[in-house]
């Protein structure tokens, strides 16, 4: 009984990482191409069925028990996180040209291409919070010392400031909110750079789940009550870094559009555009003048 029990966990962390491994590919577009992402969101839609399969006990539990803070903030999660997998799926089937192309036009596409675009990046904002919901009992497991556990925050804390200021670099937030109707890509950065961002940005939401799980749990003692605090301030920290980093790019981009490499080649471009109207203007005459002489009579 308790081998088979070890064996539905492993194929449960299996499904898990697999989730996790093509959301990464899934929201490396650029990388993958339209054919093979529409085939990994396939496999991830089979996946998320899957994982609901296993999963299939939390159902009948959600009407049982008593509700704490933890517990609430993971139903909403969760209910909140398979919603919007199950619509970027419906409306990424509802363009499919390669996978699924008789589900073609099951909605319509401006639609479909709004919603896609949005749903996957909350999918991919709540998978973050969701699994770092789980890190303390995964932490838990390995019994690490308290010199350790705050090493370990303290590097992650600064991973997940540089994943905060990567996500707010590439508009993000802007696809959460439907405010952009389409995804704008660097198609000619190396594929090792967009995984790279797309981990750390997964990671800062990992980061703030973990540590809002450390906020949600309920104690009297005073020592619990210090280490509550202590989340928070993890959880500032990464804010903190994430929009220091952000200003500070701002402000050298600033300085370099103020400099005077730029603004001459600004004038350049001014120049070089004055010319070209100059000579259109120029050609313009020409047609005129000519078309005039050619409607005289000699």
């Amino acid at each position: 009984m308790q081998g088979k029990k070890q064996n539905n966990m492993m194929i449960r962390r299996t499904v898990d990482v697999c989730m996790t491994v093509l959301l990464l590919c899934l929201m490396a577009y650029q990388v993958t191409g339209e054919v093979l992402h529409e085939w990994i969101g396939i496999g991830m839609t089979v996946l998320v069925i899957v994982h609901q399969i296993l999963n299939r006990r939390w159902y009948g539990a959600i009407f049982k028990g008593r509700y704490n803070a933890y517990r609430i903030l993971t139903t909403v999660l969760n209910v909140l996180l398979l919603l919007s997998f199950a619509l970027t799926a419906f409306c990424g089937m509802s363009m499919s040209g390669h996978a699924v192309p008789f589900l073609y036009g099951m909605t319509k596409i401006s639609f479909a291409r709004r919603m896609h675009l949005s749903m996957s990046h909350w999918a991919f904002v709540l998978m973050g919070l969701h699994l770092g919901l789980h890190v303390p009992m995964m932490a838990a497991r390995m019994k690490l010392t308290d010199g350790v556990k705050t090493a370990v925050s303290v590097v992650m804390c600064g991973l997940a400031g540089v994943g905060l200021y990567l996500f707010l670099k590439s508009g993000m937030s802007d696809y959460l909110f439907f405010r952009v109707p389409f995804a704008f890509l660097d198609y000619e950065k190396a594929a090792a750079a967009v995984f790279l961002e797309n981990i750390l940005m997964l990671l800062f939401w990992a980061f703030v789940g973990t540590h809002i799980a450390g906020l949600c749990r309920r104690s009297s003692r005073n020592g619990e009550e210090k280490s509550r605090l202590i989340h928070l301030v993890f959880i500032m920290a990464a804010i903190i870094v994430g929009l220091v980093i952000r200003m500070a790019v701002s402000a050298d981009d600033a300085q370099g559009f103020g400099s005077v490499g730029w603004s001459g080649s600004q004038d350049v471009e001014v120049a070089d555009s004055a010319s070209d109207l100059q000579e259109e203007e120029a050609e313009v005459v020409d047609s005129t003048s000519n078309s005039q002489s050619r409607g005289q009579v000699p």
